[in-house]
Formats: C-alpha cells, structure tokens, sequence
C-alpha cells in the first residue's frame, strides 16, 4: 500500500465506526488485532467498539490531525459526546463532554493490525468540575472546605 493510499483507508475506516457498520469491520481490522499491546483479535476489537457506543450513544469519532508515515498512521480525535454512567472513572452521567484521543496504528495487509491510544482524560476531569482551564480541579475540589 502507498502512502497516499493509507489516509484514505483511515478515513474509510472511520467512515465505517461512525456508520455502526460493524460487518464490514473486517475489512478495515486485522484478525490478529492488538489494542495498548495487548491481542484482542478482530472480535475483540469489535466487541469493545460496541461496548463504546453503548455506553456513549452519541459517539462520533472527528479526525482533527492525521500523519502518515506507512505503514503507520498517528491521529488525533475530537470527541463531543455523552457518556451514560461512568466513563474512565468519572461520574459522566451523561454529561456533554469534549475531550480528545491521541492514537496510533500499524498496518498490516492492509488492515489495523496495532492501535495505542491515550486519552486526554484531564480534560474530562476539567469539564465535570466547571474549569476547562485547571485539569487539577478535581482534587483540589475534594479539598475544599
């Protein structure tokens, strides 16, 4: 695969989360996945997307940066949902939150084969307090008289 094809593929592939279509997963995902190292396979994978979009209905994954560097690829994803519940520890509850997700891929035979991604949980933590600009709030929240 060439470098310019693999952006296009990414985006098909983000194309395919944002659609639900899990049945065409497969063609995006290799069957050996790995997820922050560990295998989890092509169902596994799957399992845990469903999982995701369970607990955050509203779930849409935005490319905001993507370098290309084959056969990886280094995303940053904006997203601008409402988990239900806890998300990441957090009392959500459903919550309008805005937070982003550094992720990387390798391919292989065209398809993910390993993904390590961070999420910037802080800025959750930001936004349940009232102050996007203190990812410190939490605690000293706790603190407080």
């Amino acid at each position: 695969m060439t470098g310019a094809d693999l952006p296009t593929l990414y985006r098909s592939y983000i194309a395919c989360l944002n659609a639900r279509d899990w049945a065409n997963l497969d063609s995006f995902v290799h069957a050996e996945a790995h997820h922050n190292g560990r295998r989890i396979g092509l169902a596994g994978y799957r399992a845990m997307l469903e999982k995701d979009c369970e607990e955050i209905p509203d779930l849409h994954f935005d490319i905001r940066l993507l370098v290309c560097d084959p056969p990886r690829i280094a995303s940053r994803l904006q997203f601008d949902c409402s988990p239900k519940g806890t998300f990441l520890g957090l009392p959500v509850n459903g919550r309008k939150v805005s937070f982003a997700e550094n992720v990387f891929y390798e391919f292989r035979d065209e398809r993910i084969a390993s993904v390590w991604s961070v999420i910037d949980k802080a800025a959750i933590e930001a936004q349940l307090v009232g102050d996007s600009s203190n990812s410190a709030a939490p605690e000293q929240a706790r603190q407080s008289p």
